[in-house]
């Protein structure tokens, strides 16, 4: 009778040195200190990335916890032969922002002086003017999934394709979407 009952597998143990699929498929097993591996290798880039979206370090926070709740909740349906775990990570983040953004939580308004700009690289200098400049405004004016569009076709240098994985919308919606961006933008900066 004994053959006949099926044995759970236990995932490998894991290291500092297995790959984000092995992680994810020992997260999947339960397996906290995986998490705790993915965490520490993923959080510091996804705080960076949303930052660039969001001012409020709160929403970014709370995005990044919501994010590694929803991976240890469904790590299961992660699926390599589909994209990069980082991607998928990347992807749910994102998401998570949005979700937030829409509650409507206001940003807090940021003024800088050209003080605050020395010592940045010149891609910091650029982003630091788009983000708090007339065009900064004119972007936060956009309702999230529009914002979400253009910084991920513009200033993540996404592909259409990519852009519409990454945002898991058809790739007509992101172009509709960049379309009204750039009209909006057009008269706001008029």
């Amino acid at each position: 009778m004994h053959r006949f009952l099926k044995r759970r597998r236990e995932p490998p143990p894991v290291s500092g040195s297995s790959d984000d699929a092995e992680l994810l498929a020992a997260v999947a097993g339960g397996q906290v200190e995986a998490l705790r591996l993915l965490h520490e290798r993923h959080a510091p880039w996804l705080k960076a990335r949303l930052s660039r979206r969001c001012a409020d370090p709160d929403l970014v926070d709370d995005a990044i916890q919501d994010t590694f709740v929803a991976v240890w909740r469904d790590a299961r349906r992660y699926d390599a032969a589909r994209g990069d775990a980082a991607a998928w990570m990347w992807t749910i983040a994102i998401r998570r922002l949005i979700s937030a953004l829409r509650r409507g939580v206001p940003p807090p308004q940021v003024t800088l002086d050209s003080a605050d700009l020395v010592g940045q690289s010149a891609e910091d200098a650029v982003l630091v003017g788009v983000e708090h400049g007339d065009l900064g405004v004119a972007l936060a004016r956009l309702s999230p999934e529009l914002r979400a569009a253009i910084q991920a076709t513009v200033l993540d240098g996404l592909t259409t394709r990519e852009a519409a994985h990454l945002l898991g919308v058809p790739e007509g919606t992101v172009k509709t979407r960049v379309m009204r961006v750039k009209a909006r933008l057009r008269e706001h900066l008029a």
